[in-house]
């Protein structure tokens, strides 16, 4: 018996829709019995066909030993999509998931290898092609949140912020002008931000070199603008809230990342740091941010979660 009720019906197998992931073409994906999507975080058929064959190929098609999946990559991917956006634990996945070990090894091996960050990266870039930008951008705008950690954060790796009195990590955030996330780093939440922003820039002039304009809060100023432009030849312009404003007022180009950070949050599991390692905390967020750009090519489509 299933564990939720499903609103739509049963979808076709995986073998009959011919899947061309590798565990259906070639080990034994396509004889699992087909899950249809139940929750909003599922993949709609649009999305899968964006994101299939952005995925890595497995170990044994390059001859580096290993045997065929046994799971369907669709389901993998599903898996982690409801980890993020529901925040669950791996442990209480629903019973007719994969089993998690395995989703979790895909998740940490996906981490490592950086395969996150490239499929992050060309979904990036093929919305900023579709908005007639250039695909490397020029300027950025940073913003470093704490958040609070779980007790399963380890103790060395967390710290203690006094302005916004949270006891976890600072996720230090580097987004372009559209919003979309160009670099994402997480350190202590006892870190200043002009601290951690020395890391943040040198990790974004690396990847984008065209990046010569960074906008940033009061937090970042002082002789980070100066190390900037001497090491990296990159203006730090920083954008202050007036003294004589009152109520919420919209900073010129800071609402940027204010905005990215909102979408972020809106995915459970990075509300809150319970990533025992920052660089899996790291992942949350390129996921979460892998569901938006996804997303976003084919939302003209209809979800199959959502009923007409």
């Amino acid at each position: 018996m299933p564990l939720y009720r499903s609103p739509l019906p049963v979808a076709n197998s995986v073998a009959s829709s011919g899947c061309p992931c590798p565990a259906c073409r070639f080990g034994r994906g396509a004889c699992e019995p087909a899950r249809p999507v139940r929750c909003p975080s599922g993949m709609s058929d649009a999305e899968w066909q964006v994101t299939e064959p952005l995925l890595p190929l497995p170990a044994w098609r390059w001859g580096r030993g290993g045997r065929p999946e046994k799971h369907c990559r669709r389901k993998t991917v599903d898996v982690i999509r409801y980890v993020v956006d529901n925040g669950c634990k791996w442990r209480a996945l629903p019973a007719d998931f994969p089993p998690h070990p395995t989703v979790y090894a895909f998740f940490t091996r996906w981490e490592r290898a950086q395969y996150a960050d490239d499929l992050h990266d060309i979904l990036r870039d093929r919305l900023r092609r579709r908005a007639d930008r250039d695909i490397e951008p020029s300027a950025a705008v940073t913003g470093s949140p704490s958040l609070r950690a779980a007790e399963t954060v380890a103790g060395d790796s967390r710290g203690w912020d006094a302005g916004k009195k949270a006891n976890g990590h600072k996720r230090h955030l580097a987004v372009g002008t559209l919003g979309l996330m160009l670099v994402v780093l997480v350190t202590a939440a006892s870190v200043q931000d002009r601290d951690g922003a020395r890391p943040l820039i040198s990790r974004l002039r690396q990847i984008h070199h065209r990046i010569a304009l960074v906008r940033a809060d009061g937090g970042y100023a002082g002789k980070l603008a100066t190390w900037a432009k001497e090491r990296w030849n990159l203006t730090l312009e920083i954008v202050k809230r007036s003294d004589d404003a009152q109520g919420f007022i919209v900073l010129p180009r800071r609402r940027a990342v204010e905005r990215t950070l909102s979408w972020i949050c809106r995915h459970r599991r990075c509300v809150r740091d319970y990533e025992r390692l920052p660089a899996h905390h790291e992942a949350m967020v390129k996921w979460s941010m892998i569901i938006l750009t996804t997303r976003r090519p084919v939302r003209t489509a209809p979800h199959p979660h959502t009923t007409p």
